[in-house]
């Protein structure tokens, strides 16, 4: 791995990290070592597993497995090593922060005390590997926490001007994942300078720091300002890889802009493979051999019509006159963007526009693309224009009647005045109408953003909202995305009630009728409005009505994507749109698709 590095004439780091408290261990069942004994609070954060108290000789120990590990790096090729203290993952800031740390000997107490360990191990590395590679450490100065965690106008200044100069590179940021690497929806770009501002005065060592940073001028105004000498861009180059290259060449109008999403998040929550909303080659440059920039042209003069201007139609449309063919894109609303135009305006997903926006960039640049919105389209319709080859991406909507991955049945009085489902608020129904309109229940068995943000959205106009979930807590899905905590609260402060682990059962006139689903209770709310958040339809009848076109040989092809395929995520739908281009006019691969690693004995 380091040898491909450079080969891009570029510099290969690894972080080395021994996690103690963070880690249950269950794969290996050996007892993690940290400060003190307690109970693990990595992993589910609900392991019944407690650590063993180190003593002197686990530190020694502890010391020797990070030097081994430094030379063994050295030794891969890496060019910078880390000593890790960030997040309140790994030994070292387990045994600066006083919470964890009530030793009496010469590792707790005082400052200097709690420090000793991280200075022993960054001292142990510049003797093991600094004559050829540089010793950095990454170092969380807040934890969010007040007085109850570190803070960066507390022991973390402190910290920094201890160690300042010792340090090859300080890798600067904030603790807890969901802080470090907060949604678009709850933190703007460059949100961790007024905590990190602080380093570049205490150390003449290079300082790099992180934020989301999607914009060239963000990024230049930081480094202008002294905030710090390198930024940070993890998110920003999983949305756009050649973020820096096109930096270089002054092509800003084509940088995919990070959204701020954290599906990335997800995959790694989830286990399975990395996956971006903009850019849906990432995690597929190994198993499929896609290259986020560079896609096979065409091998034929054919042209091609895309129904439906959404995330997967656009990203179609897109690739397919990248690769060289003649594209038709017919949108039946007069505005391109489908579910991501109408969900952008929603509160705090305005970044989510970026999905529609730098494709429709993109798509203007291509001559061989042409562009029909308040264009509806029958199967009809269709055949009469002799197209051959049809996409569909036409979307899906939601159900009415409350059926979902919980209620297989339709909710009694789903058909009553005022019962609405998200699509009423998006494409038309006034929320300013329903403003002070009294009380609006939502049920959500979604589970997603949806239910959560359209409380909030209610809640803003002056109704009161009442939140009803099967899910043991709101917006369950969203912990994935490091955002359920911020939801929840979120939604309390603006007086939204909550009921979790709960149904609804049935809708009447003037009230509702939940189930709690542990002890069976029927509860009873007033109602004048009801919010239904649950499974969608897919509008895939003019695909099953061109179907038989196709075994008639009026069309040479036929295929449907997005959420007109399977309502999923907008990132399902971009890959399912980059899929179809990927794969049209190529011959089929037989077996499975993509490359799969198999174990060699």
């Amino acid at each position: 791995m380091a040898d491909a590095v450079h080969k891009h004439g570029s510099l290969a780091g690894i972080e080395l990290v021994y996690n103690g408290l963070d880690a249950a261990n269950m794969y290996s069942r050996a007892p993690s070592l940290a400060p003190i004994s307690m109970g693990t609070i990595g992993g589910s954060g609900y392991d019944p597993v407690q650590t063993r108290r180190m003593d002197k000789d686990d530190i020694r120990n502890l010391r020797k497995w990070h030097r081994d590990a430094a030379l063994r790096a050295k030794r891969a090729g890496f060019d910078i090593v880390y000593c890790y203290a960030a997040h309140a993952m790994t030994v070292p800031i387990q045994f600066i922060l006083q919470r964890w740390n009530d030793r009496t000997d010469e590792y707790g107490g005082s400052l200097e005390n709690r420090v000793r360990l991280l200075r022993e191990l960054i001292e142990d590395t510049k003797d093991a590997v600094g004559d050829t590679c540089a010793v950095a450490v990454r170092f969380a100065v807040d934890e969010l926490l007040g007085d109850e965690g570190l803070t960066h106008q507390g022991e973390a200044y402190d910290i920094v001007s201890i160690l300042a100069e010792l340090p090859d590179l300080w890798d600067v940021n904030i603790s807890g994942w969901s802080n470090d690497s907060i949604t678009s929806r709850f933190g703007g770009e460059g949100h961790q300078e007024k905590y990190i501002s602080f380093v570049k005065h205490l150390t003449t060592k290079p300082v790099v720091g992180v934020g989301r940073y999607t914009s060239p001028d963000s990024m230049v105004s930081a480094i202008k300002r002294g905030i710090m000498d390198m930024i940070g861009a993890a998110r920003p180059s999983i949305a756009d890889p050649f973020l820096p290259t096109k930096i270089k060449e002054g092509r800003i109008e084509d940088i995919r802009e990070c959204i701020g999403c954290n599906i990335c998040v997800t995959g790694d929550l989830r286990y399975v493979p990395i996956r971006c909303t903009q850019n849906p080659t990432m995690g597929e440059e190994w198993r499929r051999d896609w290259h986020p920039e560079i896609i096979a042209p065409k091998k034929a003069e054919q042209e091609v019509m895309v129904i439906g201007a959404g995330p997967a139609g656009l990203e179609a449309a897109r690739a397919l006159g990248q690769r060289g063919y003649e594209v038709t894109l017919l949108e039946a609303r007069k505005e391109l963007g489908g579910r991501v135009l109408r969900e952008s305006a929603l509160p705090g997903l305005n970044e989510w526009r970026r999905v529609m926006d730098w494709r429709l960039t993109q798509i203007k640049k291509m001559k061989n693309v042409a562009v029909y919105p308040s264009s509806p389209m029958t199967a009809e319709e269709i055949l009469e224009t002799g197209a051959q080859n049809i996409i569909l991406a036409t979307g899906a909507v939601y159900r009415r009647d409350g059926t979902g991955r919980t209620l297989r049945k339709p909710i009694r009085g789903f058909d009553l005045q005022n019962v609405l489902n998200p699509d009423d608020l998006m494409d038309g129904e006034s929320v300013l109408r329903m403003s002070g309109k009294g009380d609006w229940v939502i049920y959500d068995d979604d589970h997603y953003y949806m239910g959560g943000v359209l409380a909030e959205l209610l809640a803003s106009n002056g109704c009161h909202v009442t939140l009803v979930t099967p899910a043991p807590f709101v917006s369950y899905w969203s912990q994935f995305t490091l955002e359920q905590e911020r939801i929840q609260q979120k939604l309390t402060k603006l007086g939204v009630k909550i009921f979790a682990k709960s149904v609804l059962s049935e809708i009447q006139t003037d009230h509702v009728r939940l189930t709690d689903t542990i002890s069976g209770n029927d509860i009873e709310l007033s109602r004048d409005g009801v919010l239904l958040v649950t499974d969608r339809i897919s509008n895939d009848a003019t695909y099953y009505q061109l179907k038989s076109a196709v075994e008639e040989g009026q069309l040479k092809s036929l295929r449907v994507i997005g959420d007109a395929e399977a309502p999923n995520i907008i990132a399902q739908a971009v890959f399912s749109g980059h899929l179809a281009a990927r794969e049209f006019g190529e011959q089929k691969v037989e077996g499975t698709p993509f490359k799969v690693e198999r174990a060699t004995v």
